[in-house]
Formats: C-alpha cells, sequence, structure tokens
C-alpha cells in the first residue's frame, strides 16, 4: 500500500489531522462502524466525555487490532460528539495523543450531533487501509 498526504497548509499539524490522503495498491479496506463508550458487556458508559473517549479508542484499537489492521492506517475518522465546544475543551488532547501514539496522519470530520445512543456523547468511525 502507498499513502500519500496533501496538505496544502502546515497549520493543521497541530490539530493532528491532514487535509487529504491518498491510498494506491491497498490490498483491503476496512469500515469500522462507530466506537464508543461500550463496555465488553454491551453496557453504555454513563462518565464525562473525557472518560468516554479513552473507552471509545480503546474500543477502536480493538476492532482494527482483531482485524488484523493497525491503527497506523486509518485514513479517515469522524468523531460524533454531543458538545464540539467539550470536545475541543476538554478532549482534545486526549485525541492527540492517539493520533500521536499511532503515528496517524488521517482525515478527521468532528460533527456535533443531538444525541447518541443512551447516555453516550462521543463516538468514532474510521477508514483503514492495509
Amino acid at each position: 500500500m502507498k499513502k500519500t498526504v496533501i496538505n496544502p497548509w502546515t497549520w493543521q499539524e497541530e490539530r493532528g489531522y491532514v487535509q487529504a490522503v491518498e491510498v494506491k495498491e491497498a490490498t483491503g479496506t476496512l469500515y469500522c462502524a462507530g466506537q464508543a463508550a461500550v463496555h465488553a458487556d454491551g453496557a453504555s458508559s454513563n462518565a464525562d466525555m473525557r472518560t468516554q473517549l479513552e473507552l471509545a479508542i480503546q474500543n477502536l484499537e480493538t476492532v482494527v487490532s482483531e482485524a488484523g489492521y493497525e491503527c497506523r492506517n486509518i485514513v479517515r475518522l469522524t468523531v460524533y460528539t454531543t458538545s464540539s465546544d467539550e470536545f475541543i475543551k476538554n478532549c482534545f488532547d486526549i485525541f492527540r495523543s492517539f493520533v500521536a501514539k499511532h503515528g496517524m496522519k488521517q482525515v478527521v470530520t468532528l460533527m456535533q450531533v443531538v444525541a447518541l445512543y443512551e447516555t453516550l456523547n462521543v463516538e468514532l468511525e474510521a477508514t483503514v487501509v492495509k
């Protein structure tokens, strides 16, 4: 697989994403359903957004790994949240650490929604290649 990052500017680098990723010669593509703060028993977390984001990241890492892919090859990530303001002010450091940990170069869309399932307030949907 060959990945090429397209970044006409540099400002987005400190925000943990890129403007575009071109993928050529991929041998597989994994489309992950939204991963949220759902415990192994299926119970939704009622914790704060920071704690929920940490669990959602762990769940995404588990799905990607179980499928035989690597988080470093996430090329698209959509973040759904019930409060963009809270996510940016209180959780963005966790998001940037996740990106840095895996050396990810992905496009990102942050989308505020009215509600997520039950008590959830953040969800991560990813596309991964190999």
